[in-house]
């Protein structure tokens, strides 16, 4: 009979603290605002931000995203208000919340991600930075930073040292080594990584012979990629010694400890949020349930249990 308990479900990254492992992956939640109706934001361990730019982004065209087998593609192209709005608007919405505060970097240049993390340097309702590697670098052809381990060592070399806050490199699973880029994040002064990132897919409509997305290409997530993240979570644990937040298809609390044992020391919900908005919550307390009935001190003992 497994035996009940009082489990400490709080996590440590690069000397911060949240309540639990259980947080919100970029691009889905919004900033917080738009799902605080239906989550109680300081129930979560974080509220991740949608991706922000230096100035605002437009997107592109539509449509851009449609829905596929076990899970949806997206070309939403990083659409954003720009900091300036971001800083007004939403890190002041979210200062009425204890949750810690993770903002998402994007950028076309190492100039322009560096324009953001030295603009939210002395905000201090940012708890860490997220920065998002999978943007087109415009100086290299529109290949993503994260795809060429010395671009990623680079540009995380040159955020580390203009940035207050620690810094989560995310990483895109689109790479022939995600152990390779998960070091050169490592060497380059990441204090965490996150993975993965969606996979580059492709939808036609076959009646009327034409892309579904007017990018012709977008990004995967839901469930069906949540295999794919749990091995290359796995991969990474076993390749450096930062912490790891796991993402990918995450649709239940199962999931969620499927990538703590794997390696993740916390976790993020993506896709899901807009099947179900209230999954964030449920897995939070699905977590608490399962470390309690196996007795656990800590939910961090199960970060790398299996190996």
């Amino acid at each position: 009979m497994e035996s009940k308990k009082k489990t400490d479900m709080s996590v440590a990254i690069a000397g911060v603290t949240f309540r639990n492992p259980v947080m919100t992956a970029s691009g889905t939640f919004g900033s917080g605002m738009e799902y605080a109706d239906f989550v109680d934001l300081n129930r979560l361990g974080a509220v991740v931000t949608k991706g922000v730019s230096n100035v605002p982004w437009e997107g592109n065209p539509t449509p851009r995203v449609t829905e596929v087998p076990g899970g949806m593609l997206n070309a939403i192209g990083l659409q954003n208000p720009g900091v300036d709005v971001f800083i007004e608007r939403d890190l002041r919405f979210l200062e009425q919340f204890s949750t810690k505060v993770i903002v998402n970097v994007c950028g076309h240049t190492v100039e322009e991600y560096l324009d953001v993390v030295e603009r939210l340097a002395d905000e201090k309702r940012v708890d860490m930075l997220e920065i998002n590697v999978s943007c087109p670098n415009v100086k290299q052809g529109a290949i993503a930073f994260g795809t060429r381990a010395d671009a990623l060592f680079d540009i995380t070399q040159k955020v580390k040292k203009a940035a207050r806050q620690p810094i989560i490199m995310k990483l895109t699973p689109n790479v022939t080594s995600i152990a390779e880029m998960a070091k050169a994040a490592e060497a380059g002064g990441a204090d965490a990584i996150s993975l993965i990132n969606t996979i580059t897919g492709m939808k036609i409509d076959v009646e009327k012979q034409k892309f579904v997305l007017a990018n012709k290409t977008g990004g995967m997530s839901g469930p069906a990629i949540h295999p794919i993240a749990v091995r290359m979570v796995y991969e990474a644990y076993h390749a450096v010694k930062i912490p790891i937040i796991g993402m990918g298809g995450i649709s239940s609390w199962q999931d969620a400890a499927e990538l703590m044992l794997a390696g993740a020391t916390a976790v993020a919900v993506g896709a899901m949020n807009f099947h179900d908005p209230y999954l964030t919550e449920k897995v939070a307390d699905g977590l608490e349930d399962y470390a309690s009935r196996h007795g656990l001190d800590s939910i961090s003992q199960l970060t790398g249990a299996v190996q």
